[in-house]
């Protein structure tokens, strides 16, 4: 059986869940286009419930409101992927995470459809929130195939994550 998570992934995240659990933090997720494959990749490792509070998958707007707040005016005017939305998932997701210290998000278009001249397919915009500091956007248009944009969204997250340490 083939590993679910390139390798590289599968390194990355056991590194950023050391260092997480060498500073005593929590991490929770909010995903859309990468669909749970950032907590996927922490929770690949034994004993990561000492770093990984849990994970959102909130792949439609709908979820996005309901499981993180994320306004619904702010999805009209802006749209899914937008540096606002990433910002409002990051922090939905902290508000709604018991004992979390840091949140990742990701929205984007990994393709192959579903892209359009002010949001190509690869656009993914990230957004990090940690207790008590101000919160990170990021945004990032990744080359390759929905599976490759979705790989590199996942290493793009865990390295925001290990940069917040």
């Amino acid at each position: 059986m083939t590993a679910i998570l390139p390798a590289e992934v599968l390194e990355k995240s056991a590194t950023v869940l050391e260092q997480l659990k060498a500073a005593g933090l929590m991490v929770v997720t909010a995903e859309s286009c990468t669909g749970g494959l950032v907590a996927g990749a922490l929770t690949a490792h034994a004993g990561s419930s000492a770093a990984v509070a849990g994970g959102f998958v909130t792949y439609s707007n709908a979820m996005k409101q309901a499981a993180l707040g994320v306004p619904e005016n702010m999805l009209a005017q802006w749209g899914a992927v937008s540096e606002q939305v990433a910002q409002s998932m990051a922090e939905g997701a902290l508000a709604h995470a018991p004992g979390a210290d840091i949140a990742v998000s990701l929205t984007g278009v990994a393709g192959p459809d579903g892209g359009s001249e002010a949001k190509p397919v690869g656009l993914v915009w990230f957004g990090l929130q940690r207790t008590g500091q101000p919160p990170l956007t990021q945004k990032q248009v990744f080359g390759g195939n929905r599976t490759e944009v979705r790989a590199q969204a996942v290493l793009h997250a865990l390295q925001m994550i290990q940069d917040s340490l």
